[in-house]
């Protein structure tokens, strides 16, 4: 067990948090939690041992063993990968090496002898012990967890030098596995994890012996891995039972709670001011006066903090597309001898948002960058829609910003039509306050700038986004204000993501990229988990959208190609031309249809905030019935428009 008795830490002038009291068992599953600079890497470092409190006390049982994995920094070298895991199990090693000399001395010393005797009972001793731990097992315990965190037995010798720093995070997270301390401290462990491995992670802890203590910005790892929620705000620890999404209803509660308490206290203090104020120079009421006086002072003053504020942003809504975004036909990419994809086929609709999954190294980012045209595929095709117009933001977007121009200045030039305030808010939420908006982007990190980047795309998008690990390094207020931006949406997204509440709530698609094919689940990503588990316990998979697999057959190319030959042929004797007052008239409607549509999906976005906050049942179904008349009317104005665009593409063809 652990404690903290008032502990106060500052981080100079400032105090991070203050008169802290927390009573840390064995079978700690707890998430820490807090804004940004609250403290909350800090009070890890404290309860690992790595920082001291200026304030009160920590307490420590005797013999408690408490490992902590910081957010980075880590190196590791001189071993190989299995080596540098083994290590851990040192004290075991040396035992086996006592055991393996103890059996060879009891083969040679007399039985009657006192020696003997002695060295039989070390041996027994030594040997239940090493039993006990699972000493015969530890090369399998440490291929489970490196397998578990994806390195393949390929990797297990490679020495640790030779990985990057994720990586290397990922080494040092084993070994904290497997050393199984009383106390786990893990901060952000899935920063550098893929979606499988962060599944694993959950698992692993799940079933983890003793406690841990984890900070983390994925929400939905943090619900399915603790039990109880420590929040420093205010300066003060605030414990609450249950996961984090029972803590946000909690803390809603416990603030509610707080106001109400603070209003009923500034009235008793008015109250008594009025009091004394009135009766002050009356000397036949002073009893009376010093009375309140002295309950005024010794009435604590309930504070309430300021809240950060909440940000909702919505892209600026691009032109609309046609109706067909994306085609891929029989890609293949391979990279000299190694083929990643092979003879890929599928279909991205407008609207669409698809979650791009699969093992590390399956291809993803490369299938994203394919689509994009920043690389070139082997074979195969890939065609853009009609007035498909595709931004992408890759894991090193920060490598394309200018270093020399300044953050503000740089997000201003790509804005349309968004005011500097609220420019300057969204760079907030993306953790970019005060004078940091004046700062050149050369001086800032890697981190940093993909952040910036990211929040760039926001004011100004294309009809076609395309995401590679977007979620990095944002923290959950960043989360949701992405999150909430591409739900608002009315264009088309492909991302990859590792964060399983990011993919839960967007994803309307999935395509897995597997063993270079792609799969197409037409299906939520939750459905898409659901059927992958059952299909792994061995269960049929009962579906209405059942998976729509790659068609992967070259011979069907030629045969393809020739169809949509003589489709050709006869569609250009079909073309009739029209006149000229007729196609003007349609290019003039055209362009009506243009400017319509995005101004009726602003009214659908106006109309669906308007019914989220409740007037009446009057007003309520008043702004339904508007909605759905919304909806229709930019169901038909886009097929109108789609309609109008192929006939005057197939005139300018044939003209």
């Amino acid at each position: 067990m652990l404690s903290l008795h008032n502990a106060g830490k500052r981080f100079g002038p400032r105090i991070l948090f203050q008169d802290a009291n927390w009573l840390i068992t064995s079978q700690e599953k707890t998430a820490l939690v807090g804004a940004n600079g609250t403290g909350k890497s800090t009070l890890m470092k404290v309860l690992a041992g790595l920082e001291q409190l200026d304030y009160g006390s920590m307490q420590l049982t005797r013999g408690m063993s408490i490992g902590y994995l910081p957010q980075e920094g880590l190196r590791l070298s001189g071993r190989s990968v299995f080596d540098e895991c083994l290590s851990v199990f040192d004290e075991l090693r040396e035992m086996e090496v006592e055991i393996e000399r103890l059996a060879g001395e009891l083969a040679t010393l007399d039985h009657a002898s006192s020696q003997y005797t002695a060295a039989a009972e070390r041996y027994s001793m030594l040997q239940g012990r090493f039993h006990a731990l699972d000493g015969y097992a530890l090369d399998a315990q440490v291929g489970a967890v490196l397998g578990g965190l994806g390195f393949s037995k390929t990797d297990w010798a490679r020495r640790t030098e030779e990985f990057s720093g994720g990586w290397q995070m990922r080494i040092a997270l084993a070994k904290l596995l497997l050393a199984r301390p009383n106390l786990l401290l893990l901060d952000e462990p899935t920063n550098h994890l893929d979606l499988e491995t962060r599944n694993w992670l959950e698992s692993y802890l799940r079933q983890y012996p003793f406690g841990y203590i984890l900070i983390s910005h994925d929400r939905y790892f943090l619900d399915v891995t603790v039990d109880r929620t420590v929040e420093i705000w205010n300066k003060r620890l605030q414990i609450y039972a249950g996961n984090y999404t029972k803590y946000l209803k909690q803390k809603e509660d416990r603030r509610a709670q707080l106001v109400a308490a603070y209003k009923n206290q500034r009235e008793q203090i008015e109250h008594l001011e009025a009091f004394i104020t009135r009766f002050r120079a009356q000397a036949t009421k002073a009893k009376q006066v010093q009375s309140r006086i002295k309950e005024l002072e010794k009435i604590e003053r309930i504070e309430i903090p300021e809240e950060e504020p909440v940000i909702h942003f919505s892209f600026p809504q691009p032109p609309p597309s046609g109706k067909t975004v994306v085609t891929a036909q029989n890609l293949s990419k391979s990279y000299g001898e190694k083929q990643v994809l092979r003879n890929v086929n599928f279909t991205i609709d407008r609207g669409d948002r698809v979650a791009l999954v699969g093992q590390n190294g399956a291809g993803k980012s490369t299938l994203i960058r394919l689509l994009t045209g920043v690389e070139a595929q082997t074979s195969g095709s890939v065609q853009l829609g009609h007035n498909v117009l595709a931004e992408y933001f890759a894991q090193d977007q920060y490598k394309v910003l200018d270093p020399e121009a300044r953050m503000l200045d740089d997000i201003s030039r790509a804005a349309i039509k968004v005011p500097e305030l609220a420019l300057r808010s969204l760079l907030g939420c993306f953790l970019f306050s005060g004078d940091d908006v004046f700062k050149p982007l050369g001086v800032l990190s890697g981190g940093e700038r993909n952040r910036f980047a990211l929040a760039r795309i926001l004011v100004s998008p294309s009809n076609f986004l395309l995401l590679d690990e977007p979620t990095n390094h944002l923290d959950m207020r960043a989360k949701d204000v992405l999150l909430e931006a591409i739900e608002s949406f009315s264009g088309t997204v492909i991302f990859v993501s590792h964060d399983r509440y990011f993919l839960d709530r967007l994803a309307t698609k999935v395509l897995e990229v597997k063993d270079g094919s792609v799969i197409v689940y037409p299906s939520t990503f939750a459905e898409y988990v659901r059927d992958q588990e059952e299909a792994a316990a061995g269960k049929p998979v009962v579906s209405e959208k059942p998976p729509v697999a790659a068609l992967n057959s070259a011979a069907s190319a030629p045969a393809k190609a020739e169809a949509a030959t003589q489709d050709d042929g006869l569609g250009k004797d079909r073309v009739k031309k029209l006149n000229p007052i007729k196609l003007k008239q349609m290019e003039e409607r055209c362009a009506f249809l243009e400017e319509e549509v995005p101004r009726i999906e602003a009214s659908i976005m106006h109309t669906e905030s308007a019914l989220g906050n409740f007037v009446s049942v009057a007003e309520t179904e008043r702004q339904s019935r508007l909605l759905e008349d919304l909806r229709g009317q930019l169901s038909a104005f886009t097929d109108e428009w789609e309609d109008l665009m192929m006939q005057l593409e197939e005139q300018s063809a044939h003209s």
